[in-house]
């Protein structure tokens, strides 16, 4: 049975007020609209709302007492006055000016200037809220697990595939076996072969695709220690996860759809996972790196190029 979203957070300390806005993201998509109300209200006016009290915040977003308190518990605070207090944290550090203000959207008569501008902003944006979000634990956890890892295997479809190419190169570079797959079929296929000390890895930033779930399903019920990276720490792949690593789920925009977002925060966790486990394999991963980079040297060279 799929957690659901209080069971995922339960037991974690309240978010920080710098995560405040990026726990918003990450679960309206799974919140009801009312509760939505709530959340965007206290992302958008984190000063405003500070100063409501639990009634007057309910009259504001027309929701009830009740919806605002489930709200406040659901972005993992024990009650309103915790996540008030957040509020207020979150709105001094806008006013100090290391939060800014969140872009326009971008437009198709844009000059480029103004696309590099906005673009660079919402992809600082998503790093930031993605750093802000992940749970260091669940991290170490994996990092643990891969770098005793007898063998890792890596599903991803589409722009979530290029990821887990991404993740695999890098972990193949300091010595360690691993495989992405984005064939279904052959993910499947590989599963079955998995056992206890293997690790797989799920990419999806919606939480919900069949090719994903399905083989990491298949690693989970041959003992494998399983990883979910995803934008929906409530979405159907993680019931087979034993660690989850939540990404930023950021704006879209008809011409920044998901896929570009997702791509950036997922990238900032492989690299994450990649350099803790290079840390506590350091003895292998340190002489693996030089003899890779040995072997490659001649490619880069004006007389290697020539051959």
């Amino acid at each position: 049975m799929t957690p659901n979203v209080k069971e995922i957070f339960a037991g974690e300390a309240p978010p920080a007020p710098a995560a405040l806005a990026a726990k918003v993201r990450t679960l309206a998509p799974s919140m009801t609209r009312s509760m939505q109300r709530v959340a965007e209200a206290v992302a958008g006016d984190p000063a405003g709302c500070a100063a409501l009290t639990v009634t007057g915040l309910a009259e504001l977003t027309g929701t009830s007492e009740a919806t605002v308190v489930r709200t406040a518990r659901l972005l993992g605070y024990p009650g309103y006055r915790d996540l008030r207090l957040a509020l207020a944290g979150l709105a001094a550090q806008q006013q100090s000016g290391r939060a800014p203000a969140v872009t326009a959207d971008i437009s198709v008569d844009d000059p480029i200037a103004d696309v590099v501008a906005k673009l660079a902003y919402d992809e600082q944006q998503t790093l930031a809220d993605t750093a802000a979000g992940l749970d260091t634990v669940q991290l170490g956890a994996a990092v643990t697990a891969l770098a005793a890892a007898r063998r890792i295997d890596i599903y991803g479809v589409g722009a979530s595939g290029l990821v887990a190419q991404d993740l695999a190169q890098k972990l193949l570079r300091i010595g360690l076996i691993a495989h992405p797959h984005s064939d279904p079929h052959l993910a499947v296929t590989n599963a079955v072969q998995l056992r206890a000390k293997d690790v797989a890895i799920a990419i999806t930033h919606s939480g919900s695709t069949g090719d994903v779930i399905e083989p990491l399903r298949v690693a989970f019920e041959r003992g494998a220690t399983t990883v979910a990276i995803t934008g929906r720490p409530d979405g159907p792949v993680t019931q087979y996860a034993d660690h989850i690593l939540t990404t930023s789920t950021a704006r879209e925009s008809e011409l920044r759809p998901a896929a570009m977002s997702s791509r950036t925060s997922q990238l900032l966790v492989v690299d994450c996972l990649f350099v803790g486990v290079a840390q506590r394999t350091y003895e292998t991963a340190a002489p693996a790196l030089s003899a890779s980079y040995e072997a490659l040297a001649h490619r880069h060279s004006p007389r290697g190029r020539m051959r």
